[in-house]
């Protein structure tokens, strides 16, 4: 499976500019890549004007990718700002920071960030998802997560190798870059899982720095690619089925993981 990461900066809240900056660079990804890793909030930043920003999925930005992974045959994954089509009224509907994944075939997939950043507001401005779904993609299983997720083990424990490929896409600032380099790498070992985690770039809207450290690790740990810091680029690695089940074979730690259940808040 190639993979092949983006790491950006964003233009504040300009869904338009993102979306045409975006496609200009899915144009000379075509042939070359299966997955296009964008990062969190991709199309407005890490904003909290979510009443403002917010789209259902059949709106503007979802509508257009899902256009565009068919016409460049690749699956686009990344994160935006949504809310439900159940209300006429958006101050009524809540709204989630919302992961996604779509395919050339027109298959889609959501998942709604479950550790919303208190640190930022987004808890007051956001609803935490409850579903933690695993996409089958090209005889993948993947695992989609957004940002803060990184930092919650529990969540994203591969019980049973449940899945192959885990992805973070983020808003990671500067002052706590190396936690992200640190964790990434553990959620690789500890799952025996390929890890791939993707970054922004640039300033933010709120002077907040980004300095990227889009990356991939094997199941073992080991760097498989990576984007320049404070650059704007791609990289694309080639990920082995084949390899990873060897690995799994070879060292069966998950027959020896403990057994636990996930209780969510609102239970």
């Amino acid at each position: 499976m190639r993979v092949t990461l983006l790491q950006t900066d964003i233009v504040w809240e300009d869904k338009q500019e993102n979306l045409r900056l975006l496609r200009e660079k899915l144009i000379k990804l075509r042939g070359e890549a299966e997955i296009v890793v964008l990062p969190e909030t991709f199309s407005t930043g890490f904003s909290m004007d979510s009443r403002r920003l917010a789209e259902p999925v059949s709106g503007e930005t979802i509508s257009t990718l899902r256009q565009w992974a068919a016409e460049f045959q690749l699956a686009i994954t990344g994160s935006y700002i949504a809310c439900d089509e159940s209300s006429t009224s958006l101050q009524a509907l809540p709204c989630y920071n919302r992961a996604f994944f779509l395919t050339p075939e027109g298959e889609a997939y959501y998942y709604d960030k479950r550790h919303l950043f208190r640190m930022g507001q987004e808890t007051e401005h956001f609803t935490a998802g409850s579903q933690r779904p695993v996409i089958s993609y090209r005889g993948w299983n993947i695992l989609l997560l957004v940002c803060y997720d990184l930092r919650f083990p529990v969540w994203s424990r591969n019980v049973n190798n449940e899945y192959d490929l885990l992805i973070y896409v983020a808003n990671w600032p500067v002052p706590r870059r190396r936690v992200w380099d640190i964790l990434l790498q553990a959620r690789a070992l500890e799952n025996i899982s390929y890890v791939c985690g993707v970054n922004r770039i640039g300033t933010d809207g709120n002077q907040m720095p980004y300095s990227g450290g889009s990356v991939i690790y094997s199941p073992k740990g080991d760097l498989l690619t990576s984007v320049p810091d404070y650059e704007e680029g791609t990289t694309t690695a080639t990920l082995d089925l084949s390899v990873l089940r060897e690995f799994r074979q070879k060292f069966p730690a998950w027959k020896d993981a403990d057994a636990f259940s996930i209780r969510l808040w609102n239970e």
